[in-house]
């Protein structure tokens, strides 16, 4: 039987996770379970285990601005180290990274073979954490891409803008960030899929399908919670003034699903619609 081990098991993705490995053996660390940038209790963590999925992360993009090293321990080392435990017990290793490794000046579906150029702390620390994955797993390990999730185990963009609306008659949203919302839920089970299938190493981009802007994104939340979507109001990046860059164009392209003979996460829109309907998000 296949034993899955999943690092940041307590975070919103990680929560996703174990519920898509329901009935499977699983080893669940949060970050109070396990440092893993610790060699040594990584290594003892791992032995034994055939996956690793990590989904630990220092998601907080505007502190790593200022607190870049921070940033750098868990993005970027403990992928380093979580990838030369993995290959020491002969496990895969599933390593969840981000759109933030893109500038955004693109203007069409960002490839997963196209060259990294992040804008900002997170995107390198990021980027780096790829690098040193291929580096030490090239044969082992898998790559996926996330971009702006949502889902019901941890704060999120969707459910910020719900709890907006109980306090406030409009909200105001930018037009020109353009990206995939994608909901935990989806992204927990296509990553499974992708190991079930034992695919190709490499990078995958695992973001739902379609693209729109984080005002089409809240117009659409408020549609299906059944809040008045005319309460939405556009603005742009100007009125929000932010430490850390924003990449204005988040679209991943979705090849190697295909390549690897798997489909791709179905659109966003789909997923939020599910996603409401299995109680992540009410207003």
């Amino acid at each position: 039987m296949t034993r899955y081990l999943i690092t940041g098991a307590a975070g919103m993705l990680g929560q996703d996770l174990q519920q898509a490995l329901a009935g499977r053996d699983v080893t669940a660390l949060s970050r109070a379970d396990l440092d893993i940038t610790d060699q040594a209790a990584v290594d003892a963590a791992v032995a034994g285990h055939d996956v690793v999925v990590n989904a630990a992360a220092y998601t907080k993009v505007d502190d790593a601005e200022s607190h870049e090293d921070d940033a750098h321990a868990v993005n970027a080392r403990g992928p380093e180290v979580l990838a030369t435990a993995a290959v020491a017990a002969g496990a895969k290793l599933v390593q969840v990274s981000t759109d933030y490794v893109f500038d955004g000046t693109g203007t069409s579906p960002y490839a997963e073979d196209e060259p990294t150029v992040p804008l900002g702390a997170y995107g390198r620390t990021k980027a780096a954490g790829e690098a040193a994955v291929r580096a030490v797993a090239p044969d082992s390990s898998y790559i996926v891409r996330a971009a702006w999730l949502y889902g019901a185990g941890g704060p999120n963009f969707a459910k910020t803008m719900v709890r907006l609306a109980g306090s406030h008659d409009t909200v105001s949203v930018v037009t020109d960030q353009v990206g995939q919302p994608t909901w935990t839920g989806d992204l927990a089970r296509q990553i499974v899929a992708l190991l079930d299938a034992d695919a190709p190493a490499g990078v995958y981009h695992g973001t739902n399908a379609g693209q729109g802007s984080w005002y089409d994104f809240t117009k659409a939340i408020f549609a299906e919670v059944g809040l008045d979507p005319e309460r939405v109001l556009p603005t742009d990046s100007a009125a929000f003034v932010r430490p850390a860059p924003r990449p204005a164009y988040s679209v991943l392209g979705h090849d190697a699903w295909s390549r690897a003979g798997l489909a791709p996460m179905r659109d966003w829109r789909e997923a939020l619609h599910a996603a409401v309907q299995a109680g992540v998000l009410a207003a």
